[in-house]
């Protein structure tokens, strides 16, 4: 059995929907706050914002790098890191490219991840990586985690919530028997019910991304794709 307290705790809040203005920066950051989850998963351009917002609250700013697509060049994805390490982003969410990974490109892809995870340490800052794993098989799931466990990142997460699919058990079966002894791991997508959510506690899983927070901690069911 969780408490309300400890599932909060473990919970990624997503704030990445195009169209939220700074007015519904504030509002969720509020919830942030009142509920405490673990940190506020928000769009680059609202990190400094977000840091603000939350100060003095123990809820941590996240950010998603070069999202939903994963399609910017290493180069760029390493200045984005750098730009959010210094407005203050706790940790990263970086979307891997997904087709090169698909392309058969590993060394590309091993070194994309490299080149955000070796910026982001330098400021003790952790990276989660995203697959999509949605256009993946899960023989491709575990290849994406060998890969992003070489190149040094401290999670894997299954989805941006934009793109094909969702978490599903079954993919984070096939994460925590790849790496989970030496990464942790991230479901997002699909998660609008606290059993989804205690489902893949219970698996293992280590954080949560959910854009419905409040209705996931409260027990109803949310709609929507996040």
């Amino acid at each position: 059995m969780y408490t309300k307290e400890q599932v909060a705790k473990t919970i990624d809040h997503a704030v990445l929907k195009p169209e939220f203005t700074d007015s519904d920066i504030r509002e969720h950051a509020e919830m942030c706050k009142d509920y405490g989850v673990y940190s506020m998963c928000v769009r680059p351009c609202d990190v400094k914002y977000a840091k603000e917002l939350l100060a003095g609250s123990d809820v941590k700013v996240s950010c998603v790098l070069s999202f939903p697509h994963g399609a910017d060049t290493s180069g760029v994805k390493a200045f984005q890191a750098a730009q959010a390490i210094k407005e203050g982003v706790d940790e990263i969410d970086m979307v891997m490219n997904i087709g090169k990974f698909l392309s058969g490109d590993y060394d590309y892809v091993l070194n994309d991840i490299k080149a955000v995870v070796e910026t982001a340490h330098k400021k003790g800052v952790l990276v989660k990586v995203i697959q999509e794993s949605g256009y993946l098989t899960l023989e491709q799931v575990a290849k994406a985690c060998e890969l992003s466990y070489e190149a040094g990142a401290d999670f894997v997460k299954t989805s941006t919530g934009f793109g094909a699919g969702s978490a599903t058990p079954e993919i984070i079966d096939v994460m925590i028997k790849t790496v989970g002894d030496k990464m942790k791991i991230k479901p997002s997508g699909g998660i609008r019910s606290w059993d989804t959510a205690v489902g893949y506690l219970d698996q293992g899983a280590d954080r949560l991304g959910v854009g419905s927070t409040k209705a996931v901690l409260e027990g109803s069911v949310a709609n929507g794709n996040y």
